[in-house]
């Protein structure tokens, strides 16, 4: 009995790992379709297993997918194969289908100014060998770079010119020369990107190099040449009406993210009572001026609109030739006035007015 609960149990034991290990010969009705340079396997047999699956085909797509990844598998180990560092690998043939790109070609680049005017002039470059003869060391450098040919940044002795100042640093002037043809590079080639970008490079100072500025552009140049100091234009004198720059609010200032428990604590607590109270913290002095400055903005807004009506009543003509609006012209009556009469004329210098009381005299009735 004890031999036979043995047998049965290595058996059992066999027919699981059989389950688990699947035959590597799969049937198929229709061949598939092999592209093994783009590891690559359509399969054109009808889904039967699938329609008959029901409304859960979980099972029935993982056994399809297995069974199609066993005859790439297949046909992949028909490949001839060779070992690479303790490895086999087989050598893929070239791919038979043409797979899209995921993205679209690049452009080209687009020419700098230089190009464009060795272009139009028709310069062609002239190839340059990398290694020339170097005279003082007496053998071939580099044209160009490291330990390059006649490097002048290795002489320990340089001749002053005969117009410079005979106390000038001639080292140091090399250096900083070096620097201004590193940064004149650094700019054109900017340039040139943004140039072929179409994009505007704006200048240190917010001006261009030519053409004419306009008042913000000034503005925003002056303002960067008063920060430009060292204390940040804290002490830059001001013009009699210029205004304070806008913009130029204060620092955040951010808490450290730990060793300051007591501070986290307090804000944490006060935000919490904030959002347990019943009654919405309303600040009453901000309140009442944003309510005046809401009624003021309305009132300037009601005499702005009625005097732009006012100016467009007056001094118009209508179809007719007449004015709508304007004072009368010869002929016509006033409203409430002479009619047609033509104003008196103003009394002479020390003559009587009507109704004007005598001077120096009794009045005669």
């Amino acid at each position: 009995m004890e031999s036979q609960s043995v047998e049965e149990l290595l058996a059992k034991a066999e027919r699981e790992e059989a389950e688990k290990l699947q035959r590597i010969t799969v049937h198929k009705d229709l061949e598939l379709e092999f592209d093994l340079g783009n590891l690559l396997a359509s399969d054109r047999n009808p889904p039967t297993v699938l329609r008959q699956a029901g409304p859960s085909p979980e099972a029935e797509l993982r056994a399809l997918a297995r069974d199609n990844t066993q005859l790439l598998i297949n046909q992949l180990w028909q490949l001839p194969t060779e070992r690479v560092e303790e490895a086999v690998v087989a050598r893929l043939p070239e791919p038979l289908t043409r797979l899209p790109r995921e993205k679209p070609l690049p452009r080209p680049r687009p020419l700098t100014r230089w190009q464009q005017f060795a272009r139009l002039k028709g310069i062609r470059p002239k190839k340059k060998t990398n290694l020339v003869w170097d005279e003082v060391s007496g053998q071939w450098r580099r044209r160009w770079g490291y330990k390059r040919a006649r490097d002048d940044t290795k002489e320990w002795l340089i001749e002053v010119p005969g117009g410079a100042d005979p106390m000038e640093d001639q080292f140091a002037k090399r250096i900083q020369a070096k620097k201004e043809r590193v940064a004149k590079n650094e700019l054109n080639r900017l340039r040139n990107l943004a140039r072929a970008h179409k994009m505007q490079m704006p200048s240190s100072a917010g001006l261009h190099p030519t053409g004419h500025q306009s008042k913000e552009e000034l503005g925003r140049a002056m303002q960067v040449a008063k920060v430009s100091t060292a204390s940040v234009g804290r002490f830059q004198e001001r013009l009699p009406k210029e205004k304070a720059p806008r913009g130029t609010g204060k620092k955040r200032k951010f808490q450290p993210l730990f060793g300051d428990f007591a501070a986290e604590r307090k804000s944490q607590l006060e935000l919490l009572r904030v959002m347990n109270s019943k009654k919405p913290q309303l600040d009453v002095t901000r309140a009442t001026n944003k309510q005046m400055r809401e009624e003021d903005q309305e009132e300037a807004a009601k005499r702005r609109k009625m005097g732009q009506k006012g100016r467009r009543k007056g001094g118009r003509q209508g179809p007719s030739g007449k004015r709508n609006g304007g004072p009368p012209g010869q002929g016509e009556k006033r409203k409430g006035g002479l009619g047609g009469r033509k104003p008196s004329r103003p009394p002479a210098f020390g003559g009587k007015k009507k109704g004007a009381p005598h001077q120096g005299g009794k009045r005669k009735k």
